[in-house]
């Protein structure tokens, strides 16, 4: 049975979301408490948030898509195979299919969190997703699961690979200075602020005592991902004091 935020806020939405994923309503009619906990986060107050639906379902994202990169690509390593994957359900492709089906506007979450933009954050879009898939996965099974994964996540692989952002950048960083200067890049947190639930990092990247890249994110791992793709944007200019 529907909560009554769902049978008073988002009901026509979620009818709008299946019908956009081809699943019939009554599909997700009859788990609605599940449903509701898929889209409110923990900022409502109440007992129930997606954390546990989110970690349950970015489990099954993982399991499908590498099933799936598995069999789609059975001539490429397990190096390739792992970049293709954590592209794909890395944070940013997450939340842009989360922005694709309107899933920010189902998201149940406080006043203040809805006023700071926080139907258009990431993270949250990405926890929305995952937590989803959870749902979807503990309501109509695994089959269903494949289809959404493969319709709505795995189709943006072609995009990943044409445009290469599956290509990590720590590591194409450290094989360019390795390999040409015998230096590998070290990294420094700089500064952070936000909330624990929020924190934004900001990371340095240096080659020696020499700065050449800077970035942030939710996470020092993110943000040193960031660094390193600033820091190969601008190669050209530290590679000359390098020499």
């Amino acid at each position: 049975m529907y909560y009554s935020y769902i049978i008073e806020n988002v009901k026509s939405e979620l009818d709008r979301l299946c019908t956009q994923i081809g699943l019939s309503f009554a599909s997700i009619e009859a788990f609605g408490e599940l449903f509701e906990e898929a889209f409110t986060h923990r900022s409502v107050g109440t007992d129930t948030s997606n954390e546990r639906l989110e970690f349950l379902g970015d489990a099954v994202l993982e399991l499908i898509t590498t099933e799936y990169l598995y069999n789609a690509f059975p001539d490429k390593p397990e190096g390739d195979l792992t970049n293709y994957r954590s592209a794909l359900v890395k944070r940013e492709n997450l939340a842009h299919v989360a922005r694709k089906l309107d899933m920010g506007k189902i998201l149940k979450m406080s006043k203040g969190e809805a006023a700071s933009g926080g139907r258009e954050k990431d993270y949250l879009l990405a926890n929305v997703m995952e937590s989803f898939i959870g749902a979807l996965y503990l309501s109509v099974g695994v089959e269903e699961v494949q289809s959404f994964i493969a319709d709505w996540i795995i189709v943006e692989l072609d995009d990943i690979l044409a445009q290469e952002s599956h290509i990590d950048p720590k590591s194409a960083l450290q094989e360019l200075t390795q390999g040409d200067y015998g230096i590998t890049p070290s990294y420094e947190t700089i500064g952070e602020k936000g909330l624990d639930h929020e924190k934004i990092f900001e990371v340095a990247v240096f080659m020696d005592e020499l700065q050449v890249g800077s970035g942030k994110g939710n996470s020092k791992k993110e943000a040193q991902a960031s660094a390193a793709a600033s820091a190969l944007e601008v190669k050209d200019d530290w590679i000359k004091k390098l020499k």
